[in-house]
């Protein structure tokens, strides 16, 4: 290791001029040429606000108070412009749409070299081999905004490694990939580490899923403090997860259902190191002694869809021949790729799109007829991205507009707001303006928007999309409740942790055909479906596989269960 740090903070501390205290105090820590760092915290902890530092957003385009020093490549980044420190960090932000400035592929990869006016012929070269190292070099003259999450992903990575920086910053890279192209997002970097030896700092909620490929530190941060600096295998075998409400990897908790205590000789951080000689009894007497149990729901049906098809342009379908069958107070999720058309038939229940051909029936009556907001009396929808809902600049009117459309009275909506602010974590921010909030929060108050309403079903697109693990479990207990009264829940999602831990079945599409309607269990261990649909197996099933359980499905079924019990005690 070069004993010169590349990046070095020393009794670093920053507050933004908008804030009472500090957002990050008194950072120390040593980050060496070559290191694959991941960085992790519940929402709000300062992990984001490390890598604007590290960028230059801090202080260039957020204001606030610096004290102590940090230095990139052995000089203070006071000294240094945004620019300047652009050509020696490069940043991957968590919405790749925000990044994009191109026509194509090919002028996004391009845009730094045009500002440096590099020769056109050298450009090119250097754009077709980038475009090579991410595997985007067939789509150099796409759009950027017509390109699967993954794709667009790779073009955000290109356009950042075009300029040849020292440092590597994803943040949040896996928030709107589906499960295969999430892995696939991890395996990328990795390759480029092992190719480039850049460093490379990740800023992530989902340990487990980046830790599907070796990092050298992993860095908790917490209330503004590094609360741990270690490697993977001592960070699980550690109470600092917990502690700090991040979620641990699935298949470390069901060793731990089963009595097994996570040590560091396990070598527990990731699943492939695992050893198993160490589990294998302790599990197979935990699963004897669990047998999961299978919920029917023998409600009315509520929602059916019968033999829909439907294309934009009338030339390519994006759904077709779906049938579907939703019972009154069911939890039901919908996955798959990106572009599988997960998105599009929350559009045709809504009304936002009329379906080619079939019929959609809310409780036996086709409602074809009914108007958006006709529909909106029985179909709330939360849409994935919380900008295309937000309309107010405070989240008290944000909240309130759908009551005071419907003519409520005034005090009746304050009470109303109040309550579901409450549960959606948000009553402290009551008075805020929207603009103050994180991705995450702002998709909370998308959903209280909603839950306000009080609908009869309720769709949610991505709920739990950039939710750190305990706003995460918030949101999904709340929704439970929700459920529970009654109001039929319906899931597009590309968390897997979330379709199998809160929905007893799962709707699978590929292509715009349905290919499996089952218990979300079978759905992560079947090979055929993962793979059709991008899906990812479930760390449950390689487990199951180490300890010789002889029903992978029946095993993974079990702990969801086990756990939902011990949630409800």
């Amino acid at each position: 290791m070069n004993s010169k740090p590349i990046i070095e903070f020393t009794n670093f501390t920053f507050q933004y001029f908008s804030q009472a205290e500090p957002t990050l105090h008194d950072i120390n820590v040593k980050i060496y040429p070559g290191q694959k760092i991941l960085i992790v915290g519940p929402s709000g902890s300062g992990k984001s606000t490390l890598g604007h530092c590290l960028n230059g957003l801090i202080p260039f385009s957020y204001k606030g108070e610096v004290h102590g020093s940090l230095k990139i490549n052995g000089q203070e980044t006071s000294t240094l412009d945004i620019f300047k420190l652009s050509k020696t960090v490069g940043t991957v932000l968590q919405d790749s749409d925000a990044q994009f400035v191109g026509l194509t592929v090919g002028e996004d990869i391009a845009f730094a070299l045009e500002n440096d006016n590099i020769p056109t012929d050298e450009m090119h070269q250097r754009v077709r081999s980038v475009a090579q190292m991410v595997d985007m070099h067939n789509w150099l003259t796409s759009s950027p905004f017509e390109l699967s999450g993954g794709q667009k992903q790779r073009t955000s990575l290109a356009g950042v490694m075009i300029d040849d920086v020292d440092i590597l910053l994803f943040d949040e890279p896996l928030a709107n990939l589906d499960p295969a192209t999430g892995k696939i997002a991890i395996e990328i970097i990795d390759d480029i580490h092992k190719q480039s030896g850049k460093t490379i700092l990740i800023i992530e909620h989902r340990l487990e899923d980046v830790l599907h490929r070796d990092v050298d530190r992993v860095i908790v941060i917490n209330e503004g403090r590094i609360i741990a600096d270690m490697d993977a295998h001592s960070l699980v075998a550690s109470v600092v997860l917990q502690e700090t409400g991040i979620r641990e990897p699935l298949y470390v908790t069901a060793l731990k259902y089963a009595g097994v205590q996570v040590t560091e000789v396990m070598q527990a951080g990731y699943i492939e190191t695992l050893k198993s000689e160490l589990l294998r009894d302790a599990l197979q007497v935990w699963y004897r002694r669990i047998q999961p149990t299978r919920q029917i729901n023998t409600c009315e049906s509520i929602l059916k869809m019968e033999n829909i098809s439907f294309s934009y342009d009338g030339l390519r379908p994006v759904l077709e021949d779906i049938d579907i069958d939703i019972k009154e107070g069911e939890m039901v999720s919908i996955v798959g790729k990106n572009g599988a058309g997960k998105s599009t038939l929350s559009k045709l229940l809504c009304g936002f799109e009329r379906e080619d051909r079939g019929r959609i029936l809310y409780r036996g009556e086709d409602i074809r007829s009914k108007s958006i907001k006709e529909r909106a009396e029985i179909i709330g929808l939360v849409m994935q991205n919380p900008n295309q809902m937000i309309s107010k600049p405070l989240i008290f009117d944000e909240v309130a507009l759908g009551l005071r459309l419907r003519n409520v009275p005034e005090e009746k909506i304050t009470a109303q707001v109040e309550k579901v602010l409450k549960v959606c974590g948000l009553a402290p921010f009551i008075e805020w303006p929207i603009s103050a909030l994180s991705f995450g929060q702002k998709k909370r108050v998308t959903i209280a928007s909603i839950l306000v309403l009080d609908p009869k079903i309720l769709v949610l697109d991505e709920p739990t999309a950039g939710q750190d693990y305990r706003h995460y479990t918030e949101i999904m207990e709340f929704l439970v409740e929700v459920n529970k009264l009654g109001v039929t829940i319906i899931l597009i999602t590309h968390d897997m942790h979330l379709m199998l831990e809160y929905t007893p079945r799962a709707i699978v599409l590929s292509n715009g055909r349905k290919i499996a309607d089952t218990g979300a269990a079978e759905v992560l261990t079947d090979s055929k479906v993962i793979a059709e649909a991008n899906l990812k197996e479930t760390s449950l099933f390689a487990l199951s596989q180490m300890a010789d359980v002889e029903d992978g499905t029946q095993f993974v079924q079990s702990f969801i269960d086990y756990e939902r019990r011990l949630k409800n005690r």
